[in-house]
């Protein structure tokens, strides 16, 4: 785009708001310097907004707020603003103010160059600049000052200013200030507008130009020396040596494998040789394309602070760093969430069954949230996600672009476990093969986390060498393997607390690996007795509905052993925020639906895992 005679460009990536979908958006945050986030002018700040916020708020960069559907019934532009406030505890900066609403919306007040803008065609191409209309003037002029009192108060420069002022602020005095606050996050900027009829975008654009930081603005990007693991800054420049992130993999039916790839330093042309940290693969570049929607361009160079696509990468995954051959360095990867349902599936017809797996694991490699699996018991593959929608999404993806028709079963709970009380064990591996033989002692002190945070606590208190250094990472990683597995179910386990008190090891006989097998094993054999129990996903549930639905929506609640946290109404409608069981949650929104006859909308997000009643845990079990 163009914009006081100078050309910038603006690499967009959109992405969708459900829950269910949060690895895109977490892939996505990853790698780009800024957000737009857009609410609807007459829903507000949803679930899954709040979700997107936060984990935007993670990553630590700068935001922009965008109100849409001002056309909207029920659009209310100043309640949305308080929304951002109170649910997202965010400052919001009011930089317009709408003129209008739902039907009558006819344009926006710029409060810094004190303007009244309309577009003077359907497609909303053309902006005409006028005077703030009389009956908006004083409303104008309210906000206005109060949009200075918030830089004021933020950015200690405008306060300043503002306070020596005789003669007014300039407009370029509010500029440089929200641009400062945007960039540390102590401030967000809030527009607005209708993206369908192209009402406001142009201001938007300017805003993402004027206020959000360019890269080669941001700090230096961290790394780690693939070889030596030191930790090392490189400067986001073209003249710094290469590095990129692999965010996603497209599979492309005419191009094959698509690497998209987010380039933080230096430059890469069509024939550079480039590696795969991960794998150590050294290759050329053949094709460095540019997506724009649908579409692809083919590009001969990418500079740092691009977004690009890579043909011929064959290995390439999605957190995959890739470098210059010169100087191997490792980005930070992505986190990716853990799936929380699963359902058993298979091709219609036979004649698919060659097709299905390759099919399968194509999938998984655009979409690294979906897990695929073989149910040891009952032969079944089983396919996880995110939730209800990410799974039916993906069915009918294999269906359009594969041709492939799918059995499915019914949505099954992807269960966790936790221990409950702390045992002491002795866990000794010992093999002789003839030669060289094995062997492993360990003894260890295994319970739950005092602070129930995820994942292994491992703490080593060997001393004297007993076991000697080189093998305690060995332990580690065996007791993090076990909990792959609980010893329950098979569920993985939530969390786990490791304290290594004791040991030995064999002068000959013992390798790192026996103390893997030494960890696995003792698991395995004291587990049990550390009262293991079953977790299940917690859903946090938004369910929006008009008074007269009240009591049924409620007693619909308790039936699914439901919690409701809040009751609140907004625009005359009611709003429950419930946590409910994930394994209650399978097909609430039809049945909702018709409890409500269609009166009634519902968003939900995963909360937390919470213990399972003894009472349902026996019949899962059993």
């Amino acid at each position: 785009m163009e914009k006081d005679g100078q050309v910038f460009q603006i690499n967009i990536i959109d992405t969708p708001g459900h829950i269910d979908f949060a690895v895109e958006v977490e892939r996505s945050l990853r790698v780009l310097d800024s957000v737009i986030a857009v609410f609807c002018a007459s829903s507000g700040v949803q679930p899954q907004t709040e979700n997107v916020w936060f984990q935007a708020e993670k990553h630590g960069i700068s935001k922009i707020c965008f109100i849409n559907k001002m056309d909207r019934t029920g659009a209310d532009f100043f309640a949305v603003a308080d929304e951002i406030r109170t649910k997202l505890n965010a400052v919001p900066l009011i930089l317009q103010i709408p003129i209008g609403s739902e039907d009558r919306f006819e344009g926006v007040i710029d409060l810094i160059e004190q303007k009244a803008l309309y577009w003077a065609d359907e497609n909303g191409e053309t902006i005409v600049e006028q005077e703030i209309p009389e009956d908006y003037r004083a409303e104008a002029n309210e906000f206005r000052l109060k949009l200075m009192e918030t830089l004021a108060e933020y950015d200690e420069a405008f306060f300043e200013a503002f306070m020596e002022a005789e003669n007014g602020i300039s407009e370029g005095l509010i500029l440089n200030a929200t641009t400062r606050t945007c960039q540390s996050g102590s401030l967000v900027p809030v527009l607005c507008g209708s993206a369908f009829r192209n009402k406001g975008v142009q201001p938007l654009l300017d805003a993402v130009v004027s206020y959000l930081p360019a890269p080669d603005q941001l700090p230096p990007v961290k790394a780690k020396n693939a070889g030596t693991e030191e930790s090392l800054e490189l400067e986001r420049k073209e003249e710094e040596s290469f590095s990129g992130l692999v965010f996603k993999v497209v599979i492309d039916k005419h191009m094959g494998k698509l690497a998209m790839l987010r380039i933080y330093s230096g430059s890469i042309q069509s024939g550079d040789a480039v590696q795969n940290v991960r794998t150590g693969e050294h290759f050329r570049i053949s094709r460095i394309l540019q997506m724009q929607s649908d579409k692809t361009l083919t590009v001969e160079a990418g500079k740092a602070g691009d977004i690009v696509a890579l043909t011929g990468i064959k290995d390439a995954k999605t957190g995959d760093s890739l470098s210059s051959l010169e100087r191997p360095v490792q980005l930070e990867s992505i986190t990716i969430p853990a799936p929380v349902i699963r359902v058993s599936i298979e091709p219609k017809t036979n004649a698919d069954e060659k097709s299905f797996g390759l099919v399968l694991a194509k999938i998984q490699e655009e979409d690294p949230s979906l897990v695929v699996e073989r149910d040891h018991q009952t032969g079944e593959t089983l396919l996880s996600g995110l939730g209800e929608l990410h799974l039916e999404v993906t069915l009918e993806k294999i269906r359009l672009n594969h041709g492939i028709e799918i059995n499915q079963g019914k949505p099954k709970v992807s269960y966790r476990e936790i221990l409950t009380e702390t045992r002491k064990h002795r866990e000794k591996f010992s093999k002789q093969n003839g030669g060289s033989g094995q062997f492993a002692d360990i003894m260890f002190e295994i319970g739950p986390r005092e602070n129930s945070e995820p994942g292994l606590e491992f703490i080593n208190q060997i001393k004297g060498g007993a076991i000697p250094g080189e093998f305690i990472p060995s332990v580690e990683k065996g007791f993090r393997e076990a909990m792959e597995n609980g010893p329950i179910s098979g569920n993985p386990l939530e969390s786990m607390k490791i304290t290594l008190l004791d040991g030995s090891a064999h002068s000959n006989d013992s390798h790192a690996q026996d103390f893997e097998i030494a960890a696995r094993d003792g698991f395995r054999a004291i587990g049990l007795s550390c009262k293991p129990k079953l977790m299940e996903p917690i859903m946090q549930v938004e369910i929006q509905t008009i008074e007269d639905y009240t009591g049924v929506v409620t007693a619909d609640l308790n039936k699914r052993r439901g919690i409701i946290t809040s009751i609140d109404e907004k625009s005359g409608r009611k709003i429950f925020t419930a946590e409910v069981p994930l394994s209650s949650t399978f097909g609430y929104i039809s049945d909702l639906r018709t409890l409500a006859s269609g009166r009634a909308s519902i968003s939900m997000k995963l909360s937390h895992y919470a213990l399972v009643p003894d009472y349902i845990a026996n019949t899962l079990l059993t």
